[in-house]
């Protein structure tokens, strides 16, 4: 076995045999289980909910009505047909002109139209994960570092670090300030990271965050600005939840934020973006690098002919995006949809003793399942996780897989499923936390018991050895006192 492992290792590169993907962790090991064992309402009722998932399945209604009225938007139907041959030719990897134009355009909306983005800049890569991996292989040479707000989302451990030998440090962010972003904690992050003797090549942040389902504050924006403007590091910011803001406050995108500051260099900013969240169509793999350096632009522009977008797919959308009522009416439709969804999962939970931590944002919620934890750590977390996952048949995502330095924090999915796939996994949940009260109060009780008849049978010992016992005499006996 040792010989073979040895020309495995031999005969393959690092990548290949390296385990930097992250890909053995309970994070992804939840989604196995799914996979295995998968619910459905009627063939499978005690199969596995899948709740780790982040996809947005509550506006599909919406952009099928949309189809369905422009065949022509399509190169593969009757009204569109006559455009395949020129579609399906063009290679050019800066992108049908149609296409950068509209996420350009989209993108500012998102964002309230307080700022415009530049089409020229748009460049496109396979999804989001081949967006940051691309800026970051403009960014980093192996052994280089990034610091990353805790909790974050797992597969950056993927995206930013396996193929191109990226270190991540986390900055730790704490319960007791609702994990925000402080100054103090990315100085200390980059200390760590300097007494690490690591090169420090800049900060990635997603905005809303993921796992935790909130949007920065411009204060918090301009302090992160300001810290990289300090060290001259990058500013990477993942805005692919930008439109899934259901509550106040407001998106406000880093490109809005340095607008407005005269002291920032904006060659150490960049964005990257993607419909997979906001539309909902990840299986599209639209992703998105803007970025305000030139050059970091203009290697990104290179490397995107390894993970192109297919010109079929940039010309449906193309105008899809174009078409201003429908953009409008999906954006006001899916935050009034994601509103309800979260407002529905929370409520029930919070009816059970379960709380949340307060979000406006994301595909998800913050669970405080910390009470529920047989002990404080992150082995008491896995624990509970693995009954969630094997008893209760919910696939959830545990807090130390998002490296959350706190333990008994899940991730928990919302959008993912239908009405009453959400009232069969609130029932489940409901039926889990009332078993584990009963469990223990029935413990609590047996405790009680114990010591009663502990102390009880303790007190009968006493009165019968020190008053009752025939061999024993009180020292204030006569007996005694004749004796000496």
């Amino acid at each position: 076995m040792e010989i073979k492992r040895k020309n495995k290792s031999q005969l393959l590169s690092k990548i290949a045999t390296n385990d930097r993907h992250r890909e053995n962790s309970p994070y992804f090991d939840g989604w196995k289980a799914y996979d295995n064992n998968p619910f459905h309402p009627t063939q499978n009722p005690n199969g596995v909910i899948q709740m780790g998932l982040a996809e947005n399945k509550l506006c599909f209604d919406l952009i099928k009505k949309w189809i369905m009225e422009n065949p022509d938007a399509s190169i593969c139907t009757a009204g569109g047909v006559d455009k395949f041959k020129d579609v399906a030719i063009f290679q050019d990897y800066h992108g049908l002109k149609e296409f950068r134009e509209a996420i350009a355009k989209f993108m500012g909306r998102v964002g309230g139209n307080k700022v415009t983005f530049d089409a020229s800049r748009i460049v496109m890569s396979s999804g989001a994960t081949g967006a940051n991996e691309t800026i970051m292989f403009c960014l980093v040479n192996p052994g280089d570092a990034f610091l990353v707000p805790s909790p974050y989302y797992p597969g950056f451990a993927r995206d930013l670090r396996w193929r191109t030998g990226l270190e991540i440090v986390p900055v730790d962010c704490k319960s007791s300030n609702n994990f925000r972003i402080t100054r103090a904690a990315m100085e200390d992050a980059y200390e760590k990271a300097q007494k690490w003797n690591l090169n420090v090549k800049g900060i990635i942040i997603a905005n809303p965050s993921n796992p935790l389902g909130t949007t920065l504050d411009i204060e918090t924006m301009r302090s992160l600005v300001a810290f990289v403007n300090e060290k001259n590091i990058h500013l990477v910011c993942d805005e692919i939840y930008a439109a899934t803001v259901f509550d106040s406050p407001r998106f406000v995108s880093i490109a809005e934020v340095i607008q407005d500051m005269d002291c920032c260099n904006r060659d150490l900013i960049h964005i990257v973006y993607s419909l997979s969240k906001d539309m909902g169509i990840p299986g599209f793999r639209v992703g998105i690098v803007y970025s305000f350096n030139d050059d970091v632009m203009l290697c990104a522009r290179k490397m995107s002919s390894f993970g192109l977008v297919s010109s079929q797919t940039q010309y449906l959308l193309a105008s899809m995006l174009s078409d201003d009522g429908f953009v409008g009416n999906f954006l006001r439709e899916s935050s009034k949809r994601l509103a309800k969804r979260h407002y529905v999962f929370t409520k029930g939970l919070e009816q059970v003793g379960i709380s949340c931590l307060t979000s406006n944002a994301g595909l998800f919620f913050w669970m405080d399942m910390r009470l529920l934890l047989k002990e404080q750590s992150f082995k008491g977390e896995i624990e509970l996780w693995r009954v969630i996952l094997n008893e209760v048949k919910l696939n959830v995502s545990p807090g130390s897989s998002f490296q959350c330095s706190e333990p008994g924090w899940f991730r928990v999915c919302f959008a993912n499923m239908d009405d009453e796939t959400v009232e069969v996994a609130l029932n489940r949940i409901r039926a889990f936390v009332l078993n584990r009260e009963n469990q223990e109060s029935n413990r609590s009780k047996r405790c009680w018991r114990k010591k009663h008849l502990r102390l009880s049978f303790s007190s009968t010992r006493l009165y019968d050895e020190t008053i009752m016992s025939p061999c024993m005499i009180s020292p204030h006996s006569p007996l005694v006192r004749a004796k000496t």
